[in-house]
């Protein structure tokens, strides 16, 4: 590999976008491929960004010898299937949340990790944003410990968009997407795992074929719970919004900002080199391949949060 980590960027799309605003800021790594299903909407993007090679076949990228990693803002259906593509290809590889739709489909990518020894790190981009970093931060200083997560997801969805309010071509999921955010930073916060989970769901949407409501309790071995609140129905903020309850104080973190429990700001701009989650996620993933270490938030390090989601889903079918 030369001094400049070469990467594909599969997706582009909200979050393929953001992705690339965020290595723009990062130096010694050059997006030197970009795959999406819609070939004139891709040549747009890669236009703006200066990216040469332009296909709507991840292959093509693949076989590029040039490149050293791959980024996947793709389809949830095809996280674990595209990453084990990547891994057989001998690329690094970054696949954004989650890592599968199935227990199965992640086992297989950590099987396949250990056996190449390539970085493969999923984007549970909640462990580097500032505002969660700087609550990691009293706790790892033994100044904070949590008593209680209370967590809301939250979007208008009744149709199928993405962030940007533009027709999706797949079907979001509360579960194994969002609440996989949660259950993971969870765990992690806690340094504690998750001894004891239960889920509830609304109605099944007749056309999305998805469960636009549900709720999520979770125990973590040390004592701490949390409770999860999931909608696509929600008419307001559009979001993820964490309030921890401690033992010293209270913080409520909405993506990059912290807040104190009475609703004043805590400065967290010299928590990281950078104030966005997303761009701090790509350092790491870069940084792992150039230090030749494992990653935080590596396929390996958030597969217990897929086992959580397993459970979930299998109390769900039970409960029909």
């Amino acid at each position: 590999m030369s001094n400049t980590i070469k990467v594909a960027l599969a997706g582009a799309g909200a979050f393929g976008i953001k992705h690339l605003d965020g290595i723009k800021n990062i130096d010694g790594v050059e997006v030197v491929s970009l795959i999406s299903r819609d070939l004139d909407k891709t040549k747009e993007v890669a236009a703006k960004y200066g990216i040469a090679h332009v296909t709507t076949d991840l292959a093509d990228s693949l076989a590029l010898k040039e490149v050293d990693a791959v980024i996947l803002c793709t389809p949830t259906q095809m996280h674990a299937e595209q990453t084990l593509a990547c891994l057989k290809a001998g690329k690094h590889v970054q696949v954004e949340i989650p890592l599968a739709d199935s227990l199965k489909g992640a086992q297989d990518v950590i099987a396949l990790q250990k056996q190449t020894g390539l970085v493969a790190m999923c984007g549970h981009t909640r462990r580097f944003n500032p505002s969660h970093q700087y609550v990691h931060n009293e706790i790892t200083a033994g100044k904070f410990n949590i008593q209680q997560m209370d967590v809301q997801t939250y979007f208008f969805r009744r149709t199928n968009t993405n962030a940007l309010g533009q027709a999706r071509s797949w079907t979001d999921h509360l579960l194994w997407h969002h609440a996989a955010h949660t259950v993971d930073l969870f765990a992690y916060q806690c340094g504690s795992p998750i001894v004891q989970a239960n889920a509830i769901q609304g109605p099944i949407h007749p056309v999305l074929g998805i469960a636009m409501d549900m709720s999520i309790q979770l125990k973590a071995a040390n004592g701490a719970i949390c409770t999860l609140s999931l909608s696509f129905n929600n008419d307001g903020p559009l979001g993820t919004f964490f309030r921890y309850i401690g033992d010293t104080a209270t913080y409520i973190a909405r993506y990059d900002d912290l807040f104190n429990g009475k609703e004043e700001k805590i400065d967290v701009s010299k928590v990281a080199v950078s104030m966005n989650g997303i761009e701090l996620q790509d350092r790491e993933f870069f940084a792992a391949i150039k230090e030749g270490r494992e990653p935080n938030s590596s396929v390996a390090k958030v597969f217990a949060c897929y086992e959580v989601l397993h459970q979930l889903e299998q109390q769900l079918n039970a409960k029909g």
